[in-house]
């Protein structure tokens, strides 16, 4: 299991083949996922096991086809005319065709999905995927396996305990998705849309909206809100210093606080000052004891690693999933803080008592006996978060060990003693006023032997006395303070109201977190506190303008508790989700009516687009500059049309050579991913609007398929890339003396030729491979041609002059996604490149690509 939702499947078959009880593993038909096959025993048979995974969800939702055209379809359709489908999560690993190749024939499957929600979902996937190829001769062939960790005791026993998937939990996840893909959706595209065209600073790529990505945010920015209109108040407090002999000075509390008004506490002092001695009235000592923590759970882990670790919370998690799926940890995703009756603490502990750095407190336990932990909640669905087995630093990595520490010093302290320490009070009376000290002595350290930083802290004695002694006043003074504003959120804090309003569940809180964060509505300061954007802030205030129930968290809150329903069988599927989207299905269309008050904010806060940007490039239409406005998303505006023109993003971008496009007029602008990464030119209105059927939105020039431009596909397509399916390796004309060419696809580089005068593509193709040659016009000093020759045509990948020339490397920045169409310059012959692949041909292209 390599991580999240990555769950195992067992595929078993009554034909056992006898070879010795040896395991056999292979790759699977998608090159992700292994496959261990073996003989054993099921339910008193010989059968032959096959051990297989998958990636995380098999399938996902989404709109049919047209609905995914955001400037053809109205939002408002999305949430009951738009038809949604399920299709494959990672086409590429082409996972279904992967589990039906393998259960074909099978007679039982297996299921060791993770044991939550979204494993159960999952399992119905894996279902629908391999029961069709199945044989079906068995009344019963599909079992589900139950675990909270991948220790060998756990297999062993869930093995024995086999039941069956929970539909009633599939179905609350499926109700999930639905509304959060229509909601969602429907949201952000209606508000990404009207607030882009309208202004030019806004800084994201998606004004996005979610049931509980926007209460995340409005939780942020309330804090922020209470900061903004918090107005300090002047305050005195009588701070009094008394000492005893040789003693050092006690600084005591007063016991009124503080008062408001600055001639009262004057008066205070005055009363105070009548006599030079304290008395005192009561000295009083009680044992007290700081608890043991209660078991681990998700929440309580997440907060750690943000207050205590400086892990975020996606972070923290994919930390947990790692150490999870390595064996290390238990399963991650719990709210339960109760260990079961029949949970092994003992064995649990013993595994740890050989690590160095809490072996010592181990030992003595397992000598003295283990207290019983803290009784927590059980909300029946995993044990808490344990560590399973001993590990070391240099096994986990920094933050890993860093995590699996804190998890382990955890569970040590939850069987531990409670922390027991002597706290002494004195009352003092000085004049008419009353103050008192009071100071900590450690009596036992308990569970903060191994979790020191929640310990009692040294502090000096307490002066022996008893009442009726005297001290000797040393100061008298009145103290002048200001109340102060609350801070910032911390991602502790915020983790603490999302769990206690009911805002995402334990797996998916950090995602959400995450989310704010990445949409540039919010931004991560130190001591990982939550600052909102200027965006974050005016969107939230816009909500509560037009709708607040938008971005408080009672109506997520209520939908969480339908969709709990649903998995616990109470509810139905259908009438939840059609009972959720018709409410906001009509809060979205109060919304749309009522955008231009939540406008009025964004004036106030952001540019009009036209006013944005600087001038870059000409319109092919009104052949006026249009601005290029480098804020998230970048893109090209023209003030004179009105219209304005996607650009690649996450580059630099800048105008080509004053070229133009010869379908429309627009000025070529070119695209760079990085200092060693590539580059292409593009026309601005193509981009958006494709020119020919084989072409989809979002293409530049290098797979343009224009018969005769200089820039197209057609006339600076090279070869069929060396790594992805589909791809073409284009000349880059802009690169030199540092030439190369680069995938129109994936983010495969090829440098070639370097300080050479030019490089042209040829029209010719190589009879080997079927690659267009390439012309090559050398430096005289650093020609690797005999004599005085200076030029060269040949095939990149074939031609021997070309051998040690040629480097591949990976752009710096992950290529955009783009169509799947094959071919190269089209010209019947296609240049697609090595099509033929003769027997040596691989090695060449090893040796060539090394």
């Amino acid at each position: 299991m390599v991580r999240r939702k990555t769950g195992a499947v067992s595929l078993l078959s009554e034909k056992v083949a006898n070879n010795g009880g040896n395991c056999t593993s292979r790759k699977g038909l998608n090159g992700a996922c292994s496959v261990h096959e073996y003989p054993g025993s099921f339910q008193g048979q010989s059968v032959r096991f096959k051990m297989t995974s998958v990636c995380g969800h098999v399938m996902s939702l989404d709109f049919i086809g047209k609905y995914n055209n955001w400037d053809k379809v109205d939002p408002a359709e999305l949430f009951s005319k738009a038809p949604t489908e399920k299709k494959e999560a990672n086409p590429k690993l082409n996972m279904v065709k992967f589990l039906q190749v393998e259960a074909r024939g099978c007679d039982y499957v297996v299921l060791w999905l993770d044991c939550d929600k979204e494993g159960e979902n999952i399992c119905f996937e894996v279902l629908d995927a391999v029961e069709p190829v199945m044989n079906k001769i068995r009344e019963q062939s599909v079992y589900r396996a139950k675990f909270s960790s991948i220790t060998d005791t756990d297999i062993w026993k869930a093995m024995d305990c086999l039941g069956e998937p929970n539909r009633n939990e599939a179905l609350s996840v499926d109700a999930r998705q639905e509304l959060d893909l229509r909601i969602g959706c429907a949201f952000t595209r209606f508000q990404t849309k009207y607030f882009q065209g309208k202004y030019g600073n806004l800084d994201s790529s998606l004004i996005s909206f979610g049931p509980c990505q926007t209460p995340t945010l409005g939780f942020c920015v309330e804090r922020h809100d209470k900061i903004q209109s918090f107005k300090p108040e002047t305050y005195w407090v009588l701070q009094a210093k008394v000492f005893k002999g040789k003693d050092s000075p006690l600084t005591l509390d007063w016991y009124r606080v503080r008062v408001f008004d600055r001639d009262v506490g004057q008066m205070f002092v005055s009363l105070a000052k009548t006599s030079r001695v304290a008395q005192v009235e009561s000295v009083s000592k009680k044992e007290k004891a700081k608890q043991r923590p209660q078991a681990l759970n998700t929440v309580e882990m997440l907060r750690v690693g943000s207050s205590s670790l400086g892990m975020g919370p996606q972070h923290t998690m994919q930390i947990a999933e790692r150490l999870y799926t390595q064996g290390y940890i238990s399963y991650p995703r719990t709210e339960t803080t109760h260990y079961p009756e029949n949970f092994d603490l003992k064995g649990t502990l013993k595994q740890q008592s050989s690590n160095p750095y809490w072996a010592e407190e181990v030992k003595a336990l397992l000598s003295a006996g283990l207290n019983r932990p803290r009784k927590g909640s059980d909300a029946g669905d995993h044990p808490p978060i344990t560590p399973m087995r001993a590990a070391s630093e240099g096994e986990l990595g920094s933050d890993g060990w860093r995590l699996y520490d804190y998890i382990t010093r955890h569970f040590i302290a939850t069987v531990s003693q409670d922390c027991k320490y002597l706290q002494t009070t004195i009352d003092f009376t000085i004049g008419t006023e009353s103050f008192s000290c009071s100071g900590k002595t450690l009596i036992s350290a308990g569970y903060t032997a191994v979790m020191p930083w929640q310990g009692i802290p040294l502090e000096e004695a307490m002066p022996a006395c008893e009442r009726g002694d005297t001290f000797t006043v040393d100061e008298i003074k009145l103290v002048e303070k200001q109340t102060s504003p609350p801070d910032y959120l911390t991602e502790a804090e915020l983790i603490t109201l999302m769990e206690k309003h009911g805002i995402g569940t334990d797996a998916s809180i950090p995602v959400h977190i995450n989310n704010v964060c990445q949409r540039n509505y919010v931004t991560v300061e130190n001591g990982r506190k939550l600052k909102p954007t200027n965006l974050g802030i005016v969107l939230v205030h816009g909500y509560y303008k037009t709708d607040a129930e938008l971005v408080l968290p009672t109506i997520r809150s209520a939908v969480e508790k339908m969709l709990n329903l649903i998995s616990l069988g109470k509810a139905n599927h259908q009438q939840v989700l059609q009972h959720t989207l018709d409410i906001f299905k009509r809060k979205f269309h109060y919304f749309v009516d009522s955008i231009p008050s939540m406008d009025e904010l964004m004036e106030v806060s952001f540019s009009p687009i036209a006013a944005s940007g600087k001038p870059l490039s000409r319109c092919g239409k009104c052949h006026r500059f249009m601005k290029y406005i480098q804020a998230k998303p970048s893109r090209l505006h023209c003030s004179h049309c009105d219209e304005t023109w996607s650009l690649p993003q996450n580059g630099a971008i800048k105008l080509y050579k004053e070229l133009r496009c010869p379908l429309d007029e627009f000025e070529l602008v070119l695209w760079t991913s990085g200092a060693r990464g590539k580059s292409y030119p593009l026309c601005p209105y193509c981009f958006s609007n494709p020119p020919f059927r084989d072409m989809k939105k979002g293409m530049g020039c290098n797979e343009c398929t224009h018969p005769s431009c200089q820039h197209s596909l057609n006339s600076l397509g090279i070869g069929q890339c060396v790594e992805c399916d589909g791809g073409i390796l284009v000349l880059d004309p802009t690169s030199g003396p540092k030439w190369r060419m680069a995938c129109n696809k994936c983010n495969v580089v090829v440098h070639f030729f370097e300080h050479a005068h030019r490089v042209q593509v040829a029209q010719e193709s190589c009879e080997a491979c079927d690659a267009s040659l390439v012309a090559v016009d050398f430096n005289k000093t650093r020609t690797p041609l005999p004599a005085d020759e200076t030029q060269h045509t040949g095939c990149v990948f074939c031609d021997p002059v070309f051998q040690d020339l040629v480097e591949l490397k990976h752009a710096t920045m992950r290529y955009r996604g783009g169509g799947a169409r094959r071919g190269g310059r089209g010209r019947g012959r296609g240049r697609r490149g090595n099509p033929k692949k003769p027997k040596d041909k691989m090695a060449a292209l090893a040796a060539y690509f090394v």
